[in-house]
């Protein structure tokens, strides 16, 4: 599994679901920490099987894939997940956003306005392909934009739109970046109890004992967490009082 882009290791990943404003998790799982089937957009829909209506999803930029947005919009959930960076060809040039990209009329535009079509989708990941070819030869924009000698090529992945209005909406919605900032510190905060006090050494090798102990040590914090919100038991019934909570 990949720590940083440098950094190896062997393991597992935990992934959580935590209601932020009270720190409860509602959902936790333990998978090999490598494979796409493991990978963190393809565990997010699972995590929230639980939920009885639509919510309101704040997650970090592990889980901005296009599959995973398309999925978990077509389900109805309000989606505040960081956008992941794009990454120009050329340091400080043109990125994906910086070309007018009309998927249903299927062409690109770039900066220099020269206007191709885009391929049909192919291959495994049904991707289109934009070819910009002899147009960038003598494109006074060339140095910010690409350095083939066969011009620039634009792939064009399924549910492009969706990452689009993501990433515009992550630079102009003002309210979206306020939720983003007001609620990723009780998830992190979640995050440092489950690995705190050496937890993030696990106990046991293979993934079944090991997600029986994250599933105890998460209900372990939920119970403490319930106590301090004033968890009490009246008349046989457990309940969390007004004031506390």
């Amino acid at each position: 599994m990949h720590k940083t882009r440098t950094h190896r290791q062997d393991g597992f990943k935990a992934h959580l679901a935590i209601e932020p404003e009270t720190g409860l998790f509602t959902a936790v799982t333990l998978r090999p920490g490598s494979g796409p089937a493991h990978h963190e957009a393809a565990v997010a829909a699972d995590l929230l099987t639980g939920e009885q209506a639509p919510v309101q999803l704040f997650a970090d930029t592990a889980y901005d894939t296009g599959d995973a947005r398309h999925r978990l919009h077509q389900a109805g959930h309000r989606l505040v997940i960081k956008p992941a960076p794009l990454r120009p060809a050329i340091p400080g040039g043109f990125t994906l956003d910086d070309f007018a990209i009309d998927t249903t009329a299927g062409t690109v535009t770039c900066p220099a306005q020269h206007t191709v079509a885009l391929s049909p989708p192919s291959g495994q990941h049904h991707q289109r392909k934009a070819f910009f070819g002899d147009r960038c030869a003598c494109c006074p924009l060339r140095e910010r934009c690409t350095t083939a000698k066969a011009g620039r090529i634009l792939t064009i992945r399924p549910h492009h739109d969706l990452m689009a209005a993501a990433r515009r909406q992550a630079v102009t919605d003002a309210a979206w970046r306020a939720d983003y900032r007001r609620w990723r510190p009780p998830v992190e905060r979640g995050v440092a109890w489950i690995v705190a006090r050496g937890n993030r050494r696990l106990r046991y090798i293979g993934a079944i004992k090991n997600d029986a102990w994250l599933h105890t040590r998460a209900a372990a914090l939920n119970l403490r967490t319930l106590i301090s919100l004033g968890l009490t038991r009246t008349n046989g019934t457990w309940v969390i009082s007004p004031s506390s909570a």
